[in-house]
């Protein structure tokens, strides 16, 4: 029959059996049977060292898990953590709390990483592979051109303005019919009244030195680093020109001081110099204020860039035969548009536009200059 053990005996008290993995080691098994069994001896139980292990690394435990806790239970199942393949830090490697919430840990950084690098390597490969349509060739290799000499320095020139200058542009269009005949009547004169030819870029550059006279808030710079606009007394006007090595600006010296005659001579001879690519660094610096006339590239307006330290530049464009009400009719006249860029820090657009006005006034009547001379 069975054996019972009552109060006062020397039985040790029940106690909860923990259910340990195999590969710990398993008690041995108590026989039923004994009238008075001994408890069962189990060896001094050693605590195993915390052992990191990655998660997805199988550790190789078989049979039930070895955790007390049902809420390392429920943490791990909402966080999807697979408790065999953790290794426990507890007694007889029991799961703790804190073992599930460094598998979490992991668990999340192992995520990001490969998160992330799983987009950089996609981004890489659609910056590099270019899209190739069916039935069509691969493109070739970019051609990679050094930005340097005249195109670097233009580059620099141009985008220390833009960085630098707060500029704003106006821009008018003007009945340039009597320009034009003015100029045709000066070169053809002959015997004392004649000369050298006088282009069209010579007369606007004339009219730029009268307006500046009126207007030299428009002929100065601003010292940055003073915090001062610096009035200029001479007028030195650079004028754009295109050579085979790129865009060039030769300076006009005290352009102030010279007629229309002898200002186009000056011209003429630093454009050969720039088409030949002999002119010196003194004459392409120390401009005041720059004339662009991209007229004549077959364009009718632009807003240009101020060529940097300078407060502004004029821009014209072709002179074309165009509708216009001319003494209340309408009628097919020379028309140009001009335009002019200005550093907003020198001048107000009150100034900016009378400067060009008066350009305006002088290109519809060419006469208006007779009061200057």
């Amino acid at each position: 029959g069975n054996v019972l053990v009552g109060y006062g005996t020397g039985a040790p008290a029940a106690r909860r059996r923990r259910i340990r993995p195999a590969g710990v080691g398993a008690a041995a098994p108590v026989a039923a049977a004994a009238p008075a069994p001994a408890a069962a001896v189990d060896p001094a139980p050693v605590r195993p060292a915390p052992v990191a292990v990655a998660v997805g690394e199988v550790n190789g435990r078989q049979g039930p898990v070895a955790v007390v806790s049902p809420l390392v239970r429920r943490l791990a199942r909402q966080h999807e953590i697979d408790l065999r393949q953790l290794t426990g830090s507890g007694p007889d490697g029991l799961i703790l709390r804190a073992d599930v919430d460094s598998a979490i840990r992991r668990a999340g950084e192992a995520g990001s990483a490969t998160e992330a690098e799983a987009r950089t390597t996609a981004e890489s490969v659609v910056a590099a592979a270019p899209t190739v349509h069916a039935g069509t060739a691969a493109p070739a290799a970019a051609e990679r051109i050094p930005l340097r000499g005249v195109r670097g320095a233009v580059a620099d020139k141009l985008s220390r303005s833009r960085s630098e200058i707060p500029d704003a542009t106006c821009w008018v269009d003007a009945d340039a019919t009597e320009l034009m005949a003015a100029r045709a009547a000066m070169n053809a004169a002959s015997g004392p009244s004649g000369g050298p030819k006088v282009s069209v870029l010579a007369l606007l550059a004339r009219i730029c030195t009268a307006a500046l006279a009126r207007y030299p808030e428009l002929n100065s710079t601003v010292d940055t680093a003073a915090r001062e606009i610096v009035r200029l007394p001479g007028v030195h006007l650079g004028f754009a020109a295109q050579t085979e090595r790129g865009l060039v600006v030769p300076v006009v010296r005290d352009a102030h001081t010279h007629n229309a005659e002898s200002i186009g001579a000056e011209i003429a001879r630093l454009t050969e110099l720039a088409r030949t690519g002999k002119l010196s660094p003194a004459q392409l610096t120390g401009g005041t204020f720059t004339l662009n006339n991209y007229g004549v590239f077959g364009v009718d307006g632009s807003t240009p860039i101020i060529n940097h330290p300078e407060a502004a530049m004029l821009g014209v464009g072709r002179i074309m035969p165009k509708p216009w009400v001319h003494n209340g009719e309408l009628a097919v006249r020379q028309v140009v548009q001009l335009s002019l860029t200005f550093d907003h820090r020198v001048c107000d657009g009150g100034t900016a536009g009378g400067f060009l006005r008066y350009v305006a006034d002088c290109v519809e009547q060419p006469a208006v200059l007779l009061r200057a001379l």
